[in-house]
């Protein structure tokens, strides 16, 4: 053998030479599809919506968010179909999900990914796609995704309570997926509420969003309680779940927001004094609540850090430092339209910088993840 040959068959060697779908050895491109993967849709489709809700006009911005808003529409049909065609090819592991104890519970976010594309329709689509038909697909989006959404919040929640088999120690973020999905319905309803017809579709529109605002704000408490429960009596757990802490966040910010849009539209809906009572809940309740967001920002970055330092493997699960961040900016955009407050419009733009640093890191790693086919691999 020459040198040039020995250099050569030296220069390339097996592990360097990464292809498409390596990663898999052998196992189904499309066996492990679950309902996480809508969580891609979400943190991408925030990232659009958010931009088009910050108090400071950023040039270029508007046409990023629609360029981003048109991608999340891509996405969701890619995962969509995959995900069909995992429920085609592979109909037992499917089905298993929903009996999964950490899996059944991200089934919210097929819910909370819909109303996301559908809610950038309207917020940044509009110019792109007409107002008809912006309106049209957040219409049917949003009622898909509430509908869903309303049966996530019963049905994951009653299989934990009589099939499930949960450990003490089992509590996570992940268990606010299922029931987060109408204060997302609650906080983009709203934006529908002009094109109805005024009166009894109106006010049906306002109630029913009201409704699921509470609806998830007292379950969400529970949960928030039981995860600080078991981090105290259990400690962080396992470095693979901490990025879900972030999920937190996310009925956090999702009610500042919900608390302003409602407001926003009741004055137009209910008759005085309501009408007015739940314009001033956008300032009354948001800005306490957004106080113990930031409890709960500086709790998850400290443990993140500490858990970065100790190594902390890359997964699906990254998508958590997305969307529940965009819900704080849209919140914290809430709080300073409405306030004029300085510190806040400083705020949002900072926590949409993160945001945007987030979902440009996770989205890269979970491309390359699903190009090896790392990602694509049966959960271990």
């Amino acid at each position: 053998m020459s040198i040039l040959q020995a250099r050569a068959s030296t220069s390339v060697r097996p592990a360097d030479r990464r292809s498409f779908l390596t990663d898999l050895e052998g196992q189904p491109a499309f066996g492990f599809i679950g309902p996480n993967w809508f969580a891609s849709v979400m943190g991408t489709g925030i990232v659009a919506n958010a931009a088009a809700t910050l108090p400071v006009k950023v040039p270029g911005l508007l046409p990023f968010a629609r360029t981003v808003w048109v991608l999340d529409v891509i996405l969701l049909v890619v995962i969509s179909t995959a995900t069909l065609i995992h429920w085609t090819q592979h109909p037992r592991a499917a089905r298993g999900h929903l009996d999964n104890p950490v899996m059944s519970h991200f089934y919210g976010a097929p819910a909370m990914a819909l109303m996301t594309v559908g809610a950038g329709a309207l917020l940044v689509g509009q110019p792109l796609v007409g107002q008809g038909t912006a309106v049209g697909i957040d219409f049917v989006l949003w009622t898909a995704g509430t509908l869903l959404g309303l049966w996530t919040a019963v049905a994951v929640p009653y299989k934990a309570f009589t099939t499930h088999e949960v450990k003490p120690d089992a509590a996570f973020g992940g268990w606010l997926m299922p029931i987060v999905p109408p204060m997302v319905s609650a906080a983009t309803g709203p934006l529908l509420l002009p094109h109805l017809p005024a009166g009894q579709w109106q006010l049906s529109m306002q109630l029913a969003c009201t409704m699921m605002f509470g609806l998830t704000l007292v379950a969400s408490l529970v949960v928030i309680t039981m995860i600080w429960s078991r981090m105290v009596h259990h400690k962080v757990g396992a470095a693979a779940a901490v990025p879900t802490l972030w999920i937190v966040l996310g009925p956090l910010g999702q009610s500042i927001t919900a608390a302003h849009t409602l407001g926003a539209t009741a004055t137009d809906v209910y008759p005085a004094p309501y009408g007015r009572a739940f314009e001033a809940m956008g300032l009354v309740y948001g800005a306490p609540m957004w106080g113990f967001a930031m409890l709960w920002l500086a709790l998850a970055i400290t443990i993140t850090i500490r858990t970065v330092r100790a190594g902390m493997p890359f997964s699906l699960t990254w998508w958590s430092f997305t969307f529940p961040v965009g819900t704080v900016v849209t919140g914290t955009s809430g709080l300073a339209a409405i306030t004029g407050a300085h510190f806040l419009v400083v705020a949002a733009v900072l926590f949409y910088a993160g945001l945007l640093l987030a979902w440009g890191t996770v989205a890269v790693r979970t491309g390359r993840g699903v190009f090896s086919g790392h990602l694509l691999r049966a959960p271990a």
